[in-house]
Protein backbone atom coordinates (compact mmCIF):
# COMPACT_ATOMS: atom_id res chain seq x y z
CA UNK A 1 0.00 0.00 0.00
CA UNK A 2 2.79 2.46 0.86
CA UNK A 3 4.20 2.14 -2.68
CA UNK A 4 0.83 3.03 -4.25
CA UNK A 5 0.49 6.01 -1.90
CA UNK A 6 3.97 7.18 -2.93
CA UNK A 7 2.95 7.17 -6.63
CA UNK A 8 -0.28 9.07 -5.83
CA UNK A 9 1.78 11.62 -3.89
CA UNK A 10 4.17 11.99 -6.85
CA UNK A 11 1.33 12.84 -9.24
CA UNK A 12 -0.10 15.56 -7.00
CA UNK A 13 3.40 16.85 -6.29
CA UNK A 14 3.87 17.37 -10.03
CA UNK A 15 0.56 19.29 -10.20
CA UNK A 16 1.79 21.35 -7.23
CA UNK A 17 5.04 22.23 -9.05
CA UNK A 18 3.18 23.43 -12.16
CA UNK A 19 0.80 25.66 -10.20
CA UNK A 20 3.68 26.93 -8.05
CA UNK A 21 5.41 28.15 -11.21
CA UNK A 22 2.17 29.74 -12.46
CA UNK A 23 1.73 31.46 -9.08
CA UNK A 24 5.20 33.00 -8.72
CA UNK A 25 5.86 33.82 -12.40
CA UNK A 26 6.23 37.64 -12.50
CA UNK A 27 4.76 37.81 -9.00
CA UNK A 28 5.95 38.56 -5.45
CA UNK A 29 7.20 35.31 -3.90
CA UNK A 30 6.79 36.01 -0.16
CA UNK A 31 3.00 36.71 -0.25
CA UNK A 32 2.44 33.67 -2.48
CA UNK A 33 4.30 31.49 0.01
CA UNK A 34 2.39 33.00 2.93
CA UNK A 35 -0.98 32.30 1.31
CA UNK A 36 0.20 28.80 0.48
CA UNK A 37 0.92 28.05 4.15
CA UNK A 38 -2.32 29.75 5.19
CA UNK A 39 -4.53 27.71 2.86
CA UNK A 40 -2.70 24.47 3.72
CA UNK A 41 -3.56 25.17 7.37
CA UNK A 42 -7.18 26.05 6.57
CA UNK A 43 -7.65 22.90 4.48
CA UNK A 44 -6.64 20.80 7.48
CA UNK A 45 -8.44 22.87 10.13
CA UNK A 46 -11.83 21.08 9.75
CA UNK A 47 -10.15 17.71 10.47
CA UNK A 48 -8.58 19.18 13.61
CA UNK A 49 -11.90 20.65 14.82
CA UNK A 50 -13.94 17.53 14.04
CA UNK A 51 -11.36 15.43 15.90
CA UNK A 52 -11.61 17.72 18.94
CA UNK A 53 -15.43 17.47 19.03
CA UNK A 54 -15.55 13.69 18.67
CA UNK A 55 -16.40 13.37 14.98
CA UNK A 56 -13.29 11.28 14.26
CA UNK A 57 -11.67 8.70 16.50
CA UNK A 58 -8.18 7.23 16.50
CA UNK A 59 -9.55 3.71 15.97
CA UNK A 60 -11.84 4.39 13.02
CA UNK A 61 -10.46 7.22 10.88
CA UNK A 62 -7.20 8.08 9.10
CA UNK A 63 -8.31 11.73 9.34
CA UNK A 64 -8.17 11.84 13.13
CA UNK A 65 -5.82 14.54 14.51
CA UNK A 66 -4.78 13.57 18.06
CA UNK A 67 -3.60 15.82 20.88
CA UNK A 68 0.21 15.76 21.13
CA UNK A 69 2.70 16.65 23.84
CA UNK A 70 4.84 19.78 24.13
CA UNK A 71 8.01 17.86 23.26
CA UNK A 72 6.38 16.59 20.07
CA UNK A 73 5.46 20.16 19.15
CA UNK A 74 9.15 21.07 19.39
CA UNK A 75 10.04 18.28 16.95
CA UNK A 76 7.40 19.57 14.53
CA UNK A 77 8.70 23.15 14.79
CA UNK A 78 12.08 21.86 13.61
CA UNK A 79 10.28 20.17 10.69
CA UNK A 80 8.48 23.45 9.89
CA UNK A 81 11.74 25.43 9.83
CA UNK A 82 13.38 22.87 7.53
CA UNK A 83 10.50 22.77 5.05
CA UNK A 84 9.96 26.52 5.07
CA UNK A 85 13.66 27.19 4.41
CA UNK A 86 13.53 24.74 1.51
CA UNK A 87 10.38 26.40 0.15
CA UNK A 88 11.79 29.93 0.32
CA UNK A 89 14.85 28.93 -1.71
CA UNK A 90 12.73 26.77 -4.03
CA UNK A 91 10.04 29.39 -4.72
CA UNK A 92 12.56 32.07 -5.66
CA UNK A 93 14.42 29.60 -7.91
CA UNK A 94 11.14 28.50 -9.54
CA UNK A 95 10.28 32.12 -10.28
CA UNK A 96 13.57 32.80 -12.11
CA UNK A 97 14.39 29.44 -13.75
CA UNK A 98 12.63 27.29 -16.36
CA UNK A 99 10.51 24.47 -14.94
CA UNK A 100 12.39 22.06 -17.20
CA UNK A 101 15.55 22.99 -15.24
CA UNK A 102 14.21 23.10 -11.68
CA UNK A 103 12.21 19.87 -12.05
CA UNK A 104 15.18 17.63 -12.90
CA UNK A 105 17.37 19.25 -10.22
CA UNK A 106 14.65 18.62 -7.64
CA UNK A 107 14.57 15.03 -8.83
CA UNK A 108 18.10 14.54 -7.44
CA UNK A 109 16.74 14.53 -3.88
CA UNK A 110 16.50 10.71 -3.65
CA UNK A 111 20.29 10.57 -4.12
CA UNK A 112 20.74 13.02 -1.25
CA UNK A 113 18.36 10.97 0.89
CA UNK A 114 20.36 7.84 0.15
CA UNK A 115 23.61 9.60 1.01
CA UNK A 116 22.01 10.87 4.21
CA UNK A 117 20.87 7.37 5.09
CA UNK A 118 24.43 6.20 4.40
CA UNK A 119 26.02 8.80 6.69
CA UNK A 120 23.39 9.11 9.42
CA UNK A 121 21.86 5.65 9.68
CA UNK A 122 24.90 3.63 8.58
CA UNK A 123 23.18 2.15 5.53
CA UNK A 124 25.27 0.76 2.66
CA UNK A 125 24.54 1.17 -1.03
CA UNK A 126 24.35 -1.92 -3.24
CA UNK A 127 25.35 -2.09 -6.92
CA UNK A 128 21.95 -0.99 -8.26
CA UNK A 129 21.83 1.97 -5.88
CA UNK A 130 25.33 3.08 -6.89
CA UNK A 131 24.30 2.92 -10.57
CA UNK A 132 21.26 5.08 -9.76
CA UNK A 133 23.41 7.60 -7.90
CA UNK A 134 25.98 7.84 -10.70
CA UNK A 135 23.33 8.22 -13.43
CA UNK A 136 21.71 11.04 -11.47
CA UNK A 137 25.04 12.82 -11.01
CA UNK A 138 25.78 12.50 -14.75
CA UNK A 139 22.34 13.92 -15.56
CA UNK A 140 23.05 17.01 -13.44
CA UNK A 141 26.28 17.68 -15.36
CA UNK A 142 24.42 17.27 -18.67
CA UNK A 143 21.68 19.57 -17.40
CA UNK A 144 24.38 22.15 -16.64
CA UNK A 145 25.51 22.02 -20.27
CA UNK A 146 21.92 22.37 -21.48
CA UNK A 147 21.35 25.32 -19.15
CA UNK A 148 24.23 27.23 -20.70
CA UNK A 149 22.24 27.41 -23.96
CA UNK A 150 19.67 29.47 -22.06
CA UNK A 151 22.30 31.69 -20.46
CA UNK A 152 22.24 29.81 -17.15
CA UNK A 153 25.67 29.29 -15.60
CA UNK A 154 25.39 26.53 -13.00
CA UNK A 155 28.48 27.76 -11.15
CA UNK A 156 27.59 31.45 -10.96
CA UNK A 157 23.80 31.67 -11.20
CA UNK A 158 22.45 32.29 -7.70
CA UNK A 159 19.07 30.79 -8.61
CA UNK A 160 20.79 27.48 -9.39
CA UNK A 161 22.37 27.69 -5.93
CA UNK A 162 18.92 28.39 -4.51
CA UNK A 163 17.36 25.30 -6.12
CA UNK A 164 20.24 23.11 -4.93
CA UNK A 165 19.88 24.48 -1.38
CA UNK A 166 16.14 23.82 -1.59
CA UNK A 167 16.88 20.23 -2.65
CA UNK A 168 19.40 19.66 0.16
CA UNK A 169 17.02 21.04 2.80
CA UNK A 170 14.16 19.03 1.28
CA UNK A 171 16.25 15.86 1.49
CA UNK A 172 17.07 16.62 5.13
CA UNK A 173 13.35 17.06 5.78
CA UNK A 174 12.65 13.72 4.09
CA UNK A 175 15.09 11.91 6.37
CA UNK A 176 13.54 13.65 9.37
CA UNK A 177 10.04 12.63 8.22
CA UNK A 178 10.84 8.94 8.64
CA UNK A 179 11.87 9.64 12.23
CA UNK A 180 8.74 11.71 12.96
CA UNK A 181 6.15 9.42 11.38
CA UNK A 182 7.20 6.48 13.55
CA UNK A 183 6.72 8.58 16.71
CA UNK A 184 3.96 11.13 16.02
CA UNK A 185 0.61 10.88 14.23
CA UNK A 186 0.98 11.81 10.55
CA UNK A 187 -2.16 13.98 10.65
CA UNK A 188 -0.93 15.81 13.75
CA UNK A 189 2.42 16.47 12.07
CA UNK A 190 0.77 17.81 8.90
CA UNK A 191 -1.68 20.08 10.72
CA UNK A 192 0.81 21.56 13.17
CA UNK A 193 3.74 21.94 10.78
CA UNK A 194 1.48 23.85 8.37
CA UNK A 195 0.24 26.01 11.25
CA UNK A 196 3.75 26.82 12.47
CA UNK A 197 4.90 27.57 8.92
CA UNK A 198 1.99 29.98 8.50
CA UNK A 199 3.01 31.85 11.67
CA UNK A 200 6.65 31.96 10.54
CA UNK A 201 5.67 33.26 7.10
CA UNK A 202 3.42 35.90 8.67
CA UNK A 203 6.46 37.27 10.52
CA UNK A 204 8.53 37.21 7.29
CA UNK A 205 5.69 38.93 5.41
CA UNK A 206 5.29 41.73 7.95
CA UNK A 207 8.96 42.30 8.80
CA UNK A 208 10.78 41.69 5.51
CA UNK A 209 8.34 42.04 2.60
CA UNK A 210 5.63 44.58 3.56
CA UNK A 211 7.93 47.56 4.33
CA UNK A 212 9.77 47.12 0.98
CA UNK A 213 6.84 45.94 -1.15
CA UNK A 214 6.81 49.08 -3.35
CA UNK A 215 10.42 48.52 -4.38
CA UNK A 216 9.96 44.89 -5.39
CA UNK A 217 7.79 42.86 -7.74
CA UNK A 218 4.14 43.67 -6.89
CA UNK A 219 1.85 40.95 -5.61
CA UNK A 220 -1.02 39.83 -7.85
CA UNK A 221 -3.68 37.43 -6.61
CA UNK A 222 -4.00 34.29 -8.75
CA UNK A 223 -6.34 31.35 -8.24
CA UNK A 224 -3.40 29.02 -8.83
CA UNK A 225 -2.29 29.91 -5.29
CA UNK A 226 -5.21 27.92 -3.87
CA UNK A 227 -4.44 25.02 -6.21
CA UNK A 228 -0.82 25.06 -4.97
CA UNK A 229 -2.06 24.53 -1.41
CA UNK A 230 -4.69 21.95 -2.40
CA UNK A 231 -2.34 19.74 -4.41
CA UNK A 232 0.40 20.02 -1.76
CA UNK A 233 -2.03 19.10 1.04
CA UNK A 234 -3.13 15.96 -0.82
CA UNK A 235 0.46 15.02 -1.78
CA UNK A 236 1.71 15.44 1.80
CA UNK A 237 -1.27 13.64 3.36
CA UNK A 238 -0.76 10.41 1.40
CA UNK A 239 3.04 10.73 1.77
CA UNK A 240 2.92 11.05 5.55
CA UNK A 241 0.39 8.24 5.79
CA UNK A 242 2.65 6.00 3.69
CA UNK A 243 5.52 6.62 6.12
CA UNK A 244 3.43 5.37 9.05
CA UNK A 245 3.83 1.85 7.63
CA UNK A 246 6.72 0.19 9.54
CA UNK A 247 7.87 -1.45 6.28
CA UNK A 248 7.96 1.84 4.34
CA UNK A 249 11.40 2.74 2.99
CA UNK A 250 12.09 6.48 2.88
CA UNK A 251 14.73 6.01 0.17
CA UNK A 252 12.20 4.34 -2.16
CA UNK A 253 9.34 6.72 -1.31
CA UNK A 254 11.60 9.75 -1.86
CA UNK A 255 12.65 8.35 -5.23
CA UNK A 256 9.06 7.71 -6.35
CA UNK A 257 7.91 11.17 -5.24
CA UNK A 258 10.61 12.72 -7.41
CA UNK A 259 8.85 11.01 -10.31
CA UNK A 260 6.72 14.15 -10.13
CA UNK A 261 9.36 15.63 -12.45
CA UNK A 262 7.56 13.92 -15.36
CA UNK A 263 4.37 15.88 -14.59
CA UNK A 264 6.17 19.18 -13.96
CA UNK A 265 8.32 18.73 -17.09
CA UNK A 266 5.17 18.25 -19.17
CA UNK A 267 3.74 21.39 -17.55
CA UNK A 268 6.85 23.37 -18.49
CA UNK A 269 6.35 22.33 -22.12
CA UNK A 270 2.58 22.92 -22.27
CA UNK A 271 2.15 26.07 -20.17
CA UNK A 272 5.48 27.87 -20.56
CA UNK A 273 6.70 26.65 -23.99
CA UNK A 274 10.22 26.20 -22.63
CA UNK A 275 13.17 25.67 -25.01
CA UNK A 276 16.04 23.23 -25.64
CA UNK A 277 13.78 20.29 -24.90
CA UNK A 278 15.85 17.62 -26.69
CA UNK A 279 18.79 17.95 -24.32
CA UNK A 280 16.53 18.25 -21.30
CA UNK A 281 14.57 15.12 -22.27
CA UNK A 282 17.85 13.17 -22.30
CA UNK A 283 18.69 14.52 -18.85
CA UNK A 284 15.20 13.63 -17.64
CA UNK A 285 15.45 10.08 -19.03
CA UNK A 286 18.77 9.55 -17.23
CA UNK A 287 17.20 10.68 -13.97
CA UNK A 288 14.20 8.36 -14.47
CA UNK A 289 16.52 5.41 -15.29
CA UNK A 290 18.60 6.33 -12.23
CA UNK A 291 15.47 6.33 -10.04
CA UNK A 292 14.52 2.94 -11.48
CA UNK A 293 17.88 1.52 -10.41
CA UNK A 294 17.40 3.07 -6.97
CA UNK A 295 14.07 1.27 -6.82
CA UNK A 296 15.62 -2.05 -7.87
CA UNK A 297 18.36 -1.66 -5.28
CA UNK A 298 15.87 -0.82 -2.52
CA UNK A 299 13.34 -3.62 -3.10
Amino acid sequence: MWLLLAFISAFFLGCYDINKKLSVNNNAVIPVLFFNTLFCTLFFLPLFLISRFGGFSADSSVFYVPVIEIEQHLYIIVKSALVLSSWIFGYFATKHLPLTITGPINATRPVMVLVGALLIFGERLNLYQWIGVLLTIVSVFLLSATGKKEGINFRRDKWILFIFLASVLGAASGLYDKYLMQRISSTAVQFWYNSYQCLMMLVVLIVLWYPKRKNNTPFTWRWNIILVSLFLTIADFVYFYALTDPDAMISVISMIRRGSVVVSFAGGVMFFHEKNLKGKVLDLMLIIIGMFFLYLGSK
